[in-house]
């Protein structure tokens, strides 16, 4: 591939755009507005970094373990700026510094393995592996760090290079992480650029663009998928979900609460894979009602950066109104809150932890990604209905069976249609698996070997064992 030539103009200077603390509400920081010509200088980088980065996977993976102690070194300066600008309690962003950290020494210990086929043939056939050349990273606001980790560190490991693109809600903290990793990484391996639309589409759609992946909502990944087609990118998207968890009648109330409570509300309940509805039998339903009320009503939220704070704002105004719209609209439909069901009378983009009962099941807080700290909990009366219900959605990225048998809580999940069930638990993954979704939650996959490969392109190399000379 012919190395991309970014355009002789000069880059634009000085523009930059506010950066909100979603605790107030408040501008408390700027960030770069850049634009193509910047873009242009960033990709060529890449391509001039690529060079010598792919042919070297020794020097790779040091560089790699040298970035994590890097990552992990900046904890303290890291950290409260993202929940800064993000919102989340401080312990859950030195959780996700630590999760980026981890996920950079894994993929630094991963390698592809060269394959012989065997097939008969009186020819050694062996499948080797190249990388792509550089790659494109659109990350959101919900785990700023984590999510870009999820893409840089595997697209490294395979001998590209990356551009990475953080929102423009919380680009500050990935600033600071792609300083960071310079320090670790050669020039133009990892680059950081910040800017409001189109700056996305644009880096989508860069003719020197080799991997698109990203993360976000399903009306963007579609825009993201025509913009990468463009060039014939391969491209990689996580797109939300509307994760279901069903408990099952032998399920023990008390003793999962905590679990599925903090696996709906976590990050404030902006998580692509959290709880999003909960499917409880009839004659357990305001059991379940009641004890998921009682923790939302007792849950500590506050700003992120206060001590004790439990559940943080939502990261932004719009968010916000979309979850005040869903609310209101099941409400109206005459739906009951439990807990909440409102706006917090402070400052910032709070919204009270809300158990929402009797919700109409085509309402849009049931049938649409809510993404924030609203749960509906909807009666069923047999488990073919629940299992109907939990698959009757766009989505499919993960869902839960929740009960004491074991066994009949797998045949359970067995019959979901996302890429991960859990049992007796949710959203939990570990950095060798993989993840995906199904329908409209996702295009590719990540994590795991299979996030190793697919920042990879098999290169086959025939050799006849006999000399034909």
């Amino acid at each position: 591939m012919a190395p991309y030539q970014p355009a002789p103009e000069p880059t634009a200077a000085g523009e930059r755009f506010a950066v909100l603390d979603p605790a107030t509400g408040e501008a408390f920081d700027e960030a770069p507005d850049q634009r193509a010509q910047e873009l242009d200088a960033a990709v060529h980088r890449a391509h001039e970094a690529w060079r010598s980065w792919r042919t070297d996977p020794a020097a790779r993976a040091a560089a790699l373990l040298a970035a994590a102690d890097a990552v992990e070194a900046a904890g303290p300066e890291l950290a409260p700026l993202l929940t800064q600008e993000q919102g989340k309690p401080l312990t859950e962003s030195y959780a996700e510094i630590a999760r980026t950290a981890a996920r950079l020494r894994w993929f630094a210990a991963s390698a592809p393995e060269t394959r012989t086929i065997a097939d008969g043939r009186a020819v050694h056939s062996e499948i080797r592996w190249r990388s792509l050349g550089p790659v494109a990273a659109v990350v959101p606001w919900n785990f700023p760090l984590q999510l870009a980790s999820a893409k840089f560190a595997p697209a490294l490991a395979a001998g590209n290079t990356v551009v990475l693109k953080p929102s423009p809600f919380t680009p500050l903290a990935t600033r600071l992480l792609g300083s960071v990793l310079s320090a670790a990484l050669p020039e133009g391996v990892l680059t950081v650029i910040t800017g409001r639309e189109p700056l996305g589409a644009l880096l989508a759609s860069h003719p020197g663009i080799r991997h698109v992946t990203f993360t976000g909502s399903v009306p963007t990944g579609r825009s993201v998928a025509a913009g990468a087609a463009s060039g014939l990118a391969r491209v990689t998207l996580e797109l939300g979900g509307n994760d279901a968890a069903i408990l099952l009648d032998d399920v023990d109330v008390e003793r999962i609460a905590d679990r599925l409570f903090w696996a709906a509300f976590r990050n404030c309940g902006q998580v692509c894979m959290a709880v999003k509805r909960v499917y409880a039998p009839a004659r357990l339903h305001g059991r379940v009602v009641e004890a998921l009320a009682e923790r939302a009503k007792a849950v500590v939220v506050g700003a992120g950066l206060d001590e004790g704070t439990e559940l943080g704002p939502l990261n932004n105004a719009a968010q916000l109104a979309r979850v005040e719209r869903y609310t209101a609209r099941a409400l109206a439909g005459g739906a009951g809150a439990a807990a909440g069901g409102h706006r917090l009378d402070r400052p910032g983009y709070f919204h009270a932890p809300t158990v929402l009962t009797d919700v109409p099941p085509d309402s849009p807080v049931v049938t649409e990604e809510q993404f924030g700290p609203v749960l509906p909990v909807l009666p069923y009366g047999s488990v073919d209905e629940a299992v109907e219900a939990a698959n009757a959605t766009r989505f499919g990225l993960g869902g839960s069976v929740w009960g004491t048998d074991l066994d009949r809580a797998e045949a359970v999940a067995g019959r979901l249609e996302c890429g991960t069930a859990w049992i007796n638990h949710h959203a939990e993954l570990s950095l060798a698996q993989p993840f995906a979704g199904v329908k409209e939650s996702g295009v590719g996959v990540a994590g795991g070997p299979w996030g190793l490969y697919g920042n990879l392109s098999p290169f086959v190399v025939h050799r006849p064992q006999e000399d034909r000379s």
